[in-house]
């Protein structure tokens, strides 16, 4: 495997992504944009990057905050991920960036390329697929799933939502109204949904039950192999 940092900008904003991929794969292949959770792009992003390109994917660990912006405390993470909640748009046009630096890596095939994200990060890839992107599909690991309020293009991309039933960040409320906007925009939907699961059930040093975000090992193992089937499909 071989790895790289990517210097890209947005605007002003000096952004570095983390690329992974098989250099023994001569061919171009599909290639999967990971977003981060409210942390930054941090250690857990890149090392899921790696494992998509053991894969035989192109892994790309996008930046949302900025090079070496990384947030410690939830008071610091909440005041990096506070911007883009308020103005969707500003979050788009970031993670649209991203996007368009994985598009241009010439091994990668242009036509094959997905998305996941974790937490924040799969609001990220839900409003990338939302704004109409050339995506065969995006996976979202309990992420938030309010919309926003320009989503109103047609959704290329198919939908995977891997979620947990106790997660008190996205309440059953959420949910529904997720569930009626997918179907009132026709889009390839699903949702999984794990029970006695709470937020970050990704997350290994997720342990704040309070705060409602715990990892949760069945579940992590579930929905990593729920989304290697579903990218097998959306990418024939």
């Amino acid at each position: 495997m071989r790895t790289q940092r990517i210097t890209y900008s947005d605007g002003e904003t000096q952004l570095e992504g983390y690329l992974a991929f098989n250099p023994d794969i001569l061919k171009p292949r599909p290639a999967i944009l990971v977003a981060h959770d409210w942390s930054g792009r941090n250690n857990f992003a890149c090392e899921k990057a790696e494992k998509l390109a053991q894969l035989g994917y192109v892994g790309f660990a996008l930046d949302m905050f900025g090079k070496d912006v990384l947030g410690t405390t939830k008071e610091e993470k909440g005041q990096l991920v506070s911007p883009f909640f308020n103005d969707r748009k500003f979050l788009l046009r970031r993670v649209t960036a991203g996007f368009e630096v994985l598009r241009k890596i010439d091994f990668v095939d242009t036509t094959r390329i997905g998305a996941i994200g974790f937490c924040f990060g799969g609001l990220c890839v839900l409003d990338l697929a939302r704004s109409g992107a050339d995506l065969r599909g995006v996976a979202s690991f309990h992420g938030i799933l309010t919309p926003p309020d320009n989503a109103d293009r047609t959704m290329i991309a198919k939908i995977l939502a891997l979620h947990g039933y106790d997660d008190p960040m996205v309440p059953p409320e959420q949910v529904s109204g997720f569930e009626q906007e997918m179907t009132k925009a026709k889009a390839d939907w699903q949702l999984h949904v794990y029970g006695n699961t709470m937020h970050g059930f990704t997350n290994p040093v997720a342990n704040d039950p309070d705060f409602g975000t715990v990892y949760e090992n069945k579940a992590d193992r579930r929905s990593w192999i729920a989304m290697q089937n579903f990218f097998t499909e959306v990418f024939l």
